[in-house]
Order: structure tokens, then C-alpha cells, then sequence
């Protein structure tokens, strides 16, 4: 196996000037940097990460948590955070927490172990106390699509409730009064707020939240499919559905047609977050856009400037989410 004295020898230069090369120090002029990675390519040789990461303290790996590994909203996070620090020659440790306390506790345990330069978390069970002490550890730990106060710096988040009363003003806007929600599960603080906001436009217009039209789903399809059945079930009166989130929306959607519904003229349904499938379904699903993409860039940014000294990118913390108009609410005839 070729050394790094080997490849010293082969370039003609320093051992230190090797170092500066496989770590990307822009003290080389590029014509050293390509006589020393000609002599790394015909000897075959590659650094060794752990005594790279020993010597310089850093391990050039960044570990995600996220809630779950399957569906389109984490995979869109995922990629935009993977790219962001693929292109900074930066790698990616990934686990799950699976929206429970201890499993969040254990993951994040887990990447702390693995001597991961930063973190970036998406966690939904553990709160806000536990978050802002694990801030002043050694290990920096930024915050995906939450706002922590005291720790609002780390945090890259969406403005929830603004999405929330969008889509409901967005029912509301095309005469629908009598409105039913599926929420999704209420300890999670975006379906918080994300009700927060609907429960704001109803208030606007003056129009009365009903209990009896409002259903705590999973935010998955068989929450939509379920709060449909129910609302169905007891034959309650209502034009529109608004769901948490578009998986939701797309099970409801299923359910709707199941059932000889016609849409959008029988019942108007709108989603939440904009994920790949919601303009495919039929019929395509007018929803709020949830920039998750982004917002992972943006939190990868966020560790190259505070932890890789990367200190000429701009950071933007806050989103705003917007209305998607497509096909799926008709307007009411006065």
C-alpha cells in the first residue's frame, strides 16, 4: 500500500505540502496540487480518513437525523441537504428518530459517536428544553423546519401557521363554509400550527371551527382515508376538506372516489407541502408549497458557514410558504 512519503517523493515536494493537497488547502498553486495528485493516481494511494480526522479534528461528515426514511417530503430534505455539503467535499451520516422521544435520543446519540462534525435534526418528539441544552454540547446542532426560541440561529424553519391559513383562505376565497380538517398528530409543533392558522382564516371570516368536522390523522394516507370515512360515516354536511399535508390529502382523495365521489365537484380538497406526487394525482392537488428542498440546502449552508468557516454565504432561517393552485376545489355558485 503507497504512503504518503511515497507520493512526497514522486511530486518532489514536502510532506506538508502533500497534507495541504488531500485536506484542500488553497495554499497550493494549482500546478503542485495536480504534480501531487498525479503522484496519489500512480501510486494508487488515498488518505486515510481516520488519520485525517485525528490530525485536523474534523471528519468532513455531517450526520442527519430525520423521522423517517420513506416518502417524498424527507427525501426532498435529504437531497437538498446531501448536495449542498456533497459539492463543499463534505459526507452525510443518516438515521431515524421515528417521531418518538427515546428513538430521536438514541439517533442523535448515535451521530455524536460517530465524531460527526455538525448535525442537522429533524425531530418532532423531544422538546424544546432537551433541544437547547443539547445546543451546548461540543457537537453543533442545527434544527430542520422548527423554531426553538433562545436558539433561533440554528434553526432553518417554515412559517407554518401562515400555510395553514393560506389553505384555508384558499377554500374559504371560493365560497366554501362548511369546511372539514384532517390534522396531523397535534404533539408535533408544524400540525400545531398548521391548525393554528386554519382555525385564524375560519375566525376571519367568521366562520365556526366544528369539532365534528375535524379529524387527527397520521400524516400519512390512512389518516386522510380514515377522517374521510368518519366525516362520511356520520353523514355530516361539508364542501371542502382541508388536510395537514398532501399524503393525507392524496388517501382522502382514494377514499373519496372509492366512494363515488366526484371531484373536485362533489368535495374540493386541498394538501400541504407540495411534494413530487401532489401534481400527478387526479385531480392534480392544489396545495401549499413547503420549500423542504431549500430549506436542506439552506441548513447545509448553514454548517459550511458556522462550522467550516464557509463565512461569505447568506443565510435565511425563516420561509414562507405559498398557495399552489391547481384543480382540486371548485368554487361555490352563489
Amino acid at each position: 500500500m503507497a504512503t504518503i512519503y511515497q507520493v512526497s517523493t514522486l511530486a518532489g515536494v514536502s510532506l506538508a505540502t502533500v497534507s495541504r493537497v488531500i485536506n484542500k488547502s488553497t495554499r497550493v498553486s494549482d500546478k503542485t496540487r495536480q504534480k501531487v495528485e498525479d503522484a496519489m493516481n500512480e501510486l494508487g494511494y488515498r488518505p486515510n480518513s481516520i488519520a485525517q480526522s485525528l490530525a485536523s479534528n474534523c471528519t468532513n461528515s455531517v450526520g442527519i437525523l430525520v423521522s423517517e426514511l420513506h416518502g417524498p417530503f424527507f427525501g426532498q430534505m435529504m437531497a437538498g441537504i446531501e448536495a449542498e455539503l456533497r459539492a463543499a467535499g463534505k459526507h452525510v451520516i443518516i438515521t431515524t428518530g421515528h417521531s418518538e422521544a427515546d428513538k430521536e435520543k438514541d439517533g442523535i446519540d448515535f451521530l455524536i459517536s460517530r465524531n460527526c462534525d455538525a448535525l442537522i435534526i429533524h425531530t418532532e418528539a423531544l422538546d424544546d428544553d432537551y433541544l437547547v441544552k443539547l445546543t451546548k454540547g461540543k457537537t453543533p446542532v442545527y434544527f430542520m423546519s422548527r423554531l426553538i426560541a433562545g436558539i433561533e440561529d440554528n434553526c432553518i424553519h417554515l412559517n407554518n401557521e401562515l400555510g395553514g391559513y393560506l389553505a384555508a383562505k384558499a377554500v374559504i376565497d371560493q365560497g366554501h363554509s362548511k369546511i372539514a380538517y384532517i390534522a396531523g398528530p397535534q404533539f408535533k409543533p408544524d400540525s400545531q400550527d398548521r391548525l393554528a392558522g386554519h382555525k385564524r382564516a375560519l375566525a376571519e371570516s367568521k366562520l365556526p371551527f366544528s369539532s365534528d368536522l375535524f379529524f387527527v390523522g397520521d400524516f400519512k394516507e390512512t389518516g386522510g382515508k380514515a377522517g374521510l370515512k368518519k366525516f362520511i360515516s356520520q353523514k355530516l354536511s361539508f364542501t371542502a376538506l382541508v388536510c395537514a399535508n398532501d399524503e393525507i390529502a392524496s388517501g382522502a382523495m382514494t377514499y373519496a372516489r372509492e366512494h363515488n365521489f366526484s371531484l373536485p365537484e362533489d368535495l374540493s380538497i386541498i394538501g400541504f407541502d407540495n411534494i413530487i406526487f401532489s401534481q400527478h394525482i387526479y385531480p392534480k392537488l392544489t396545495t401549499i408549497d413547503n420549500p423542504v428542498n431549500e430549506m436542506g440546502h439552506m441548513a447545509a449552508k448553514l454548517v459550511l458557514k458556522n462550522v467550516y468557516n464557509h463565512k461569505k454565504l447568506n443565510i435565511n432561517h425563516s420561509f414562507d410558504p405559498v398557495l399552489v393552485s391547481r384543480d382540486s376545489i371548485a368554487k361555490i355558485s352563489i
